[in-house]
């Protein structure tokens, strides 16, 4: 089907349009930025304009800024959550060393406490003494023994007592010449004669061999002894000075039926966590010797007597 010429549209297509130059725009626009810049320097004019737009394009703005803060957000929060975890590490290790060193501090302290009971008890006594500190605990678990770190290259001896501040630990019972064995006055075969404070009755006083307990043997069943009794040394055995702290009585068993009363007694000072000690040497160290014999046969006159032969 052939199409009349005269019916046909000749009006150029938009694409093929032609209007204003370039070069006319261009100036155009130039101008229009120029007097606008002018304005709103000179007049302010476009000073409503701005808010307006700003006002309108605020909440645009804040929709569009969610995302960059929520990832801002989620990665200041981790590193956040990094230097907590870092900050509560560093607190937990310093919180550790800052107990260690009270733990430390109060240990010297108590030690230091105990260092300077043992030197005021040094001064208060009268037989001679020296300072040493147990280095451990006999192997054999039948027996309550200690070894220190005194011995004959010191001058300690057989049977020298062994005290601290509380009172009377036990006795040397073996003599090495850098080392000393102590055996506590809870061993089973340890036995110290003892005086009570408050009746002034001698007695002796024997380990267990149990825990760290003491009893009172051979006591008669109607015997004045009292829960609370404080016993001392006696000093009649020429070993312990008297009056050291040995023991309180914490029970009193009557039986009937032996005539006999069980006392148990608790050691003033617990062989247990005992560090620095003092070695006494034996009383009867200290007593004069005894006189030469002589001989009770008159001499001749004439004569002199000759000494006794020792």
């Amino acid at each position: 089907m052939v199409t009349p010429l005269g019916t046909l549209d000749r009006t150029p297509p938009p694409f093929f349009r032609q209007g204003p130059s370039a070069l006319t725009k261009l100036m155009f626009c130039s101008a229009l930025a120029v007097f606008l810049m002018v304005a709103d320097t000179r007049f302010k004019l476009t000073g409503p304009v701005r808010t307006i737009v700003a006002t309108v394009l605020n909440p645009v703005e804040r929709a569009l800024r969610v995302p960059v803060d929520a990832w801002n957000g989620a990665g200041d929060y981790a590193m956040g959550l990094q230097h907590a975890l870092s900050s509560e590490s560093a607190a937990r290790s310093t919180l550790a060393k800052q107990a260690e060193r009270a733990a430390r501090v109060e240990q010297l302290e108590s030690e230091n406490k105990r260092l300077r009971d043992l030197l005021g008890l040094r001064s208060a006594l009268t037989v001679k003494s020296q300072p040493a500190e147990i280095l451990y605990e006999a192997s054999d678990p039948f027996s309550r023994k200690v070894v220190i770190d005194r011995g004959t290259t010191q001058g300690v001896v057989l049977a020298s007592p062994v005290i601290n501040e509380a009172g009377v630990l036990g006795q040397v019972t073996r003599v090495y010449p850098l080392s000393a064995e102590i055996t506590l006055l809870t061993d089973k075969d340890a036995a110290i004669p003892v005086l009570n404070v408050r009746t002034q009755s001698r007695s002796a006083a024997y380990g267990t061999g149990i825990g760290t307990g003491l009893e009172l043997r051979f006591m008669a069943g109607n015997a004045d002894v009292q829960v609370g009794d404080v016993l001392n040394t006696s000093g009649v055995d020429g070993v312990y000075p008297p009056g050291l702290l040995v023991a309180k009585v914490t029970a009193v068993d009557r039986k009937v039926d032996t005539g006999f009363a069980r006392v148990t007694l608790v050691p003033s000072a617990p062989p247990d966590g005992v560090r620095h000690v003092l070695v006494l040497e034996p009383v009867g160290l200290q007593m004069p010797p005894k006189p030469e014999p002589v001989d009770e046969v008159p001499p001749k006159p004439g004569k002199t007597r000759k000494p006794a032969k020792k």
